[in-house]
C-alpha cells in the first residue's frame, strides 16, 4: 500500500467533503478530516488536486400510509494513482431504525449485519485490539443522528456507499414531515432528491420547503400531486450548484422538508390491511375540544439561575395566556421547600390568569431540588378538586413538571419516587415531564412520565427554549377525547399493538396494528369507544379485507411488506417503552420478544448493533465498527471523546463567554464554553499554603482569593495533593468581607461579625447581600449588582490517615462584571478565544491531543475529563475538556506565580 493516504469525506443527507490528508503538525483546516496515520512522508496533495471524483449523491424517500423507507447512496471514484481515505456521512431522524447498510468497492459488496448488541459488542472488542475501530453514529443537534464509516480505496478505484433506514410518521400539529438534511459542502457530479408518497386516504395537502432554496433553485423542485399520490424530485446540475460561475463552493446547504395530511372522511379512522397485516390510523376531524386541569410544577433551585429561569418564566407566561376559558389551572414552585400560587385549583378566567402571571414574576431560583415532594402535592391538588366536585365533567387532567436536574433534597432515590409518584396517580391523570439541559437524568423523567400516560421531552439549552416550552405546551392543550378504546374482534386478530390510549389531543394520531389469524376472513368489525365533551363516542364499521387489497396496485410506491414492517416497528418501540416501565420480572420476557422483531427484521434499535467489516488488507486484518441505536442520555451534545475524522466542531475558532467557571479538587479548573458545549482546563501545583488570587474586579473591588491546604500525610517518593482549605472574599464598595474555611463562615459587614456554621442549614439576608448555607454541603453568596457563587463543602472522613476537608468554588451568574475582571479565573469570565487542530496521537493511547491556538501561542493539549461537584458532591459529573498543561501555560495571562499573593484579603 502506498505511504501517501488522501482523505474524502462524502457525507449524504448529506455531507460530501473532498479534502486531503496533511502529515506533520495538525492543520486548520475548515473541513472534517479523518484521523493521522504515521506514514512515510512524501508531498500531498491539496483540496482541490485530490483526484477523487464525487460521481453521485441520491436520496430516494418512499412513504406508504406513514411508513417512510429511505435509501441514501454515494459514489466515488479515486483518479489518482495512490490509495485514498473515503469518508461516508449520513444523517437521519433519530426516531429512525437503520436497517441496511453496504459498501460496494470494486464489484465487490461489503454488509452490515445486524446482530444482539451482547454479540456484535464481543466482535467490535475483538476488533479495538488492532486499533482501527470506531463507533459509527453520533448525535447531531436535536432531531438527528450521524451515521459515518471510510474506507481505503485503491488507485483508480471506487466505491458505492448505501444506507437505508425506515420510520413511522407521526402526526404533531395536523400534519405529518418527512426532513431530508442536504449538507454536500461540495459539488456533485449527479445529485438527486427524489420522494414518492402513497397514502390511500387521499392526500388532504403537500408542501415542500428547503432552506437553502434560492429564486434559482425554487423551479427546480418537481411536484406532482394527484388524489393519493405525490412525486417529488430535485436534481440541479453541477453548474446549478454553484454559488456563483466561478464558485467551486455549493448552494446546497440545509433541510429539504416535506409536509403532508390525509382526508380523514370517517370517524372511524383508516384501516388498511396487506398480506395478512393490518394497520388502523385513527384520528376524527371536527371534535370539541374538552376542558384541562392541568398543574404546572416549575423547578426553581439553585441551577436554574440565569437564562433558564428567565426563558422558563416567558413561556409560562405566554402559556397562561393560552389557557382556555374553561380550564383550571394550579402554579407549584419548588426547591427544598413547595410555595403555591394558591392552594387549590383556580378556573382560567381572565382575572385569574393576570394574578398568576404576576405571581410567576416574582418566582426566583434558590435552593435544592425536591421533585418527589413537588409531584406529589400537584397530585394532592387535582385530586382534591376532584374529590371536591369542582372540576367539569368530562375533564383531561395532568401535570407538566418541568426541571434541569436531579433530586438533592428529600427523597433522591430516583426507582422509589417513580414509585410513589405512580401509586398516588393511580391512573387518574397524566404526568408530562420537561427536562431542561443535559444535567438532568432523562431516562428518569422520561420512565415516570410512561409509567403515568404521559411522555418526555428534552428542553435544549438554547435561545428558542422558551419557544420550545409553548411548542410543547400547544401539543397537549387540547385534549378531545378520554380513555380511547380500539377494539377488533379476538377471534380474528393477534399480536395487537396497544390499543387503548388515555387521551387523544387535537391535531395528534392514534395508531394501531396487529395481525390477521385468517387471510381468507372478508371483513373485519372494528369499534372505536372513548369520552367526548358531553357524550360517549362510539363508532363501529365493517372494512373489507379484499377491498383494500385492491388498493395497492401502484408497486413503484410500495417497498415490499410495508404493513408488517410498521407492525413490527410499532411494536418493537412499544414493547422498550413497556420494558422502561414494567416490573423487574417481567421485563427479560418483554426484552426477549424486542430482540427476535429487530433481529428478524434487521432494525437496529436499543437491543441489536449493526457489525460493519471493512475490506481486509495486511495492515488491517480485523477491522469492525458498530453502529448502535442511541438513547436519549447518550445524545448529549458534547465533542465526542473517540478521535478521528468525527470530531464535528473541530477545526474551527471558538468564543463566548464562560457560562461557569470553577475550581475545585487538586486543584483543577473548568472554563465552560456554553456556545459550543465544550470546556477548557487546567490544574496548579504549588506547596500548601500557597494564597492565589482567583477574581479581581477594580470597579467595585470585588476580590477572590484562595489558600491552599495539602494532606494530612506523604508518603515518602509520593506526590502530595493540594486543594483549597479558605477562601477570602471581599467587595470593597459594600464593605463586605467573608472568610469561609472548611469549618466555619466569618461574615463582616459594615463593622458587624457574624458566624455561620457548616452543621447548619440557614439563611441570610443583608442589602446588598444574601447567604445560603445548606448544611454540610454549599455556600451560596448572592451580591447585589455584582456576581453570584457558591463554594461546595468536601467533607472527608476525620479518621481518614491522608486526605482532610476542602472547598470548591463554581460562579453561578458573573455578567455583571465589568470587562476589566481578571485573576486566575475571573480573566475568563468573559469569553476566550482559540482554535482547535484535528485531534491526532499523543502519549495516552486513550486520550488524543490536538494543537490548540489561545492568546498567540500554539498548545498541545489533549483531551480528558475534569469533574464537577455541583449536582453530586461525592462522586461528581464528568466534564469532557480540553487540558491546557503546565499550570495553564499559554492559556492563562503570565505564569502562575503572577496570581500568588501575601494575604487572604489582600486586595488590588
Amino acid at each position: 500500500m502506498s505511504g501517501v493516504w488522501t482523505g474524502l469525506l462524502l457525507s449524504v443527507c448529506v455531507y460530501v467533503c473532498v479534502t486531503a490528508q496533511r502529515h506533520g503538525p495538525p492543520s486548520f483546516l475548515h473541513h472534517h478530516h479523518p484521523q493521522q496515520h504515521d506514514q512515510t512522508e512524501e508531498p500531498t496533495q491539496n483540496i482541490s488536486n485530490s483526484k477523487i471524483e464525487v460521481q453521485s449523491v441520491k436520496i430516494d424517500c418512499k412513504v406508504a400510509s406513514r411508513f417512510a423507507h429511505t435509501v441514501m447512496t454515494s459514489t466515488a471514484l479515486n483518479k489518482a494513482n495512490v490509495s485514498q481515505e473515503v469518508f461516508f456521512e449520513v444523517e437521519l431522524p433519530k426516531t429512525a431504525f437503520i436497517t441496511n447498510f453496504s459498501m460496494e468497492i470494486d464489484g465487490q459488496t461489503y454488509f452490515g449485519e445486524v446482530k444482539e448488541k451482547e454479540t456484535a459488542k464481543e466482535q467490535y472488542e475483538k476488533a479495538v485490539s488492532s486499533g482501527q475501530t470506531a463507533g459509527l453514529v453520533k448525535a447531531s443537534g436535536r432531531k438527528m443522528e450521524k451515521f459515518s464509516v471510510s474506507v481505503n480505496i485503491a488507485a483508480n478505484s471506487n466505491v458505492t456507499f448505501t444506507l437505508t433506514y425506515e420510520e413511522l410518521l407521526q402526526r404533531r400539529f395536523g400534519k405529518y414531515e418527512i426532513m431530508i438534511r442536504v449538507k454536500p459542502k461540495q459539488l456533485v457530479q449527479h445529485f438527486e432528491i427524489v420522494a414518492d408518497v402513497y397514502e390511500p386516504q387521499g392526500i388532504a395537502f403537500l408542501d415542500t420547503n428547503a432552506t437553502f432554496l434560492t429564486n434559482e433553485l425554487l423551479p427546480l423542485v418537481e411536484k406532482m400531486v394527484t388524489d393519493k399520490m405525490a412525486h417529488l424530485s430535485f436534481s440541479p446540475t453541477l453548474d446549478q450548484q454553484r454559488k456563483c460561475p466561478d464558485c467551486d463552493s455549493t448552494l446546497v446547504d440545509g433541510d429539504f422538508i416535506i409536509t403532508y395530511d390525509v382526508n380523514r372522511a370517517k370517524d372511524i379512522g383508516d384501516i388498511q390491511i396487506v398480506n395478512g397485516y393490518f394497520v388502523h390510523f385513527f384520528a376524527p376531524a371536527d371534535l370539541p375540544r374538552l376542558p384541562k386541569n392541568v398543574v404546572f410544577v416549575i423547578d426553581r433551585s439553585g441551577s436554574m439561575h440565569g437564562k433558564k429561569m428567565e426563558q422558563t418564566l416567558e413561556a409560562l407566561v405566554t402559556i397562561l395566556g393560552d389557557l382556555y376559558e374553561e380550564d383550571h389551572f394550579g402554579l407549584v414552585t419548588f426547591d427544598d421547600e413547595i410555595e403555591l400560587w394558591r392552594p387549590s385549583l383556580s378556573k382560567a378566567s381572565q382575572d385569574n390568569v393576570k394574578e398568576a402571571k404576576e405571581f410567576v414574576k416574582t418566582i426566583t431560583a434558590r435552593h435544592m431540588t425536591d421533585i418527589n415532594r413537588a409531584v406529589l402535592h400537584a397530585v394532592d391538588m387535582l385530586a382534591a378538586a376532584k374529590k371536591n366536585s369542582s372540576l367539569p365533567d368530562n375533564s383531561a387532567s395532568m401535570i407538566i413538571l418541568l426541571t434541569d436536574g436531579d433530586p438533592t433534597s428529600g427523597e433522591q432515590h430516583l426507582p422509589q419516587i417513580q414509585e410513589n409518584v405512580r401509586n398516588a396517580i393511580g391512573g387518574n391523570m397524566s404526568l408530562f415531564c420537561l427536562g431542561f439541559g443535559y444535567d438532568v437524568d432523562y431516562t428518569f423523567l422520561d420512565v415516570m412520565a410512561k409509567q403515568n400516560d404521559g411522555l418526555a421531552r428534552r428542553i435544549y439549552e438554547a435561545s428558542d427554549a422558551a419557544l420550545q416550552l409553548q411548542g410543547f405546551y400547544e401539543e397537549v392543550a387540547s385534549p378531545l377525547l378520554l380513555e380511547v378504546n380500539l377494539h377488533y374482534p379476538d377471534s380474528l386478530v393477534n399480536s395487537l399493538t396497544n390499543s387503548h390510549f388515555r387521551q387523544l389531543f387535537d391535531g395528534n394520531e392514534i395508531v394501531v396494528a396487529g395481525q390477521l389469524n385468517d387471510l381468507a376472513v372478508d371483513n373485519l368489525l372494528i369499534e372505536v369507544s372513548a369520552q367526548g365533551l358531553e357524550e360517549q363516542f362510539l363508532v363501529q364499521d365493517q372494512v373489507s379485507v379484499e377491498e383494500w387489497a385492491l388498493m395497492f396496485p401502484e408497486q413503484e410506491y410500495i417497498f415490499g411488506d410495508f404493513t408488517e414492517r410498521l407492525w413490527a416497528y410499532l411494536t418493537i418501540q412499544q414493547l422498550l417503552d413497556k420494558r422502561d416501565k414494567c416490573k423487574p420480572e417481567e421485563s427479560e420476557n418483554i426484552t426477549a420478544e424486542a430482540l427476535d422483531l429487530s433481529l428478524r427484521y434487521n432494525f437496529v434499535t436499543p437491543l441489536t448493533s449493526m457489525v460493519v467489516t471493512k475490506p481486509q488488507n495486511d495492515e488491517n486484518p480485523e477491522d469492525a465498527l458498530i453502529a448502535d441505536k442511541l438513547s436519549e442520555d447518550q445524545r448529549q451534545d458534547i465533542i465526542p471523546q473517540d478521535f478521528g475524522y468525527d470530531i464535528a466542531v473541530m477545526p474551527i475558532a471558538l468564543k463566548g463567554s464562560a457560562q461557569a467557571l470553577l475550581v475545585d479538587g487538586d486543584p483543577h479548573f473548568i472554563i465552560e464554553i456554553p456556545e459550543v458545549n465544550d470546556a477548557l482546563c487546567f490544574n496548579t501545583d504549588d506547596k500548601p499554603g500557597t494564597i492565589f488570587n482567583l477574581v479581581r474586579e477594580p470597579l467595585t473591588g470585588f476580590v477572590v482569593n484562595g489558600q491552599t491546604i495539602g494532606d494530612k500525610k506523604v508518603e515518602p517518593g509520593s506526590k502530595g495533593h493540594t486543594y483549597f482549605g479558605r477562601f477570602g472574599i471581599i467587595h470593597e464598595k459594600f464593605n463586605i468581607r467573608l472568610m469561609v474555611t472548611t469549618r466555619e463562615i466569618l461574615v463582616y459587614e459594615q463593622g458587624k461579625h457574624e458566624e455561620l456554621l457548616w452543621s447548619k442549614t440557614s439563611t441570610v439576608k443583608h442589602l446588598n447581600m444574601e447567604l445560603q448555607v445548606a448544611k454540610d454541603h454549599s455556600l451560596t453568596v448572592t451580591l447585589r449588582n455584582t456576581v453570584k457563587f457558591v463554594i461546595i463543602l468536601h467533607k472527608v472522613w476525620e479518621k481518614h490517615p491522608y486526605h482532610q476537608d476542602y472547598l470548591g468554588f463554581y460562579t453561578l451568574d458573573s455578567h455583571l462584571l465589568s470587562h476589566s475582571v481578571h485573576g486566575l479565573i475571573g480573566q475568563f469570565f468573559h469569553g476566550v478565544k482559540f482554535e482547535v487542530s484535528e485531534p491526532f496521537q499523543g502519549k495516552d493511547p486513550d486520550k488524543p491531543d490536538a494543537t490548540m491556538f489561545v492568546k498567540g501561542h500554539n498548545l498541545t493539549v489533549t483531551r480528558g475529563w475534569q469533574r464537577d461537584f455541583r449536582k453530586d458532591v461525592k462522586n461528581g459529573e464528568n466534564v469532557p475538556c480540553w487540558f491546557i498543561h503546565k499550570n495553564g501555560t499559554g492559556l492563562i495571562d503570565g505564569k502562575l506565580g503572577d496570581y500568588i499573593v501575601s494575604d487572604l484579603f489582600k486586595t488590588f
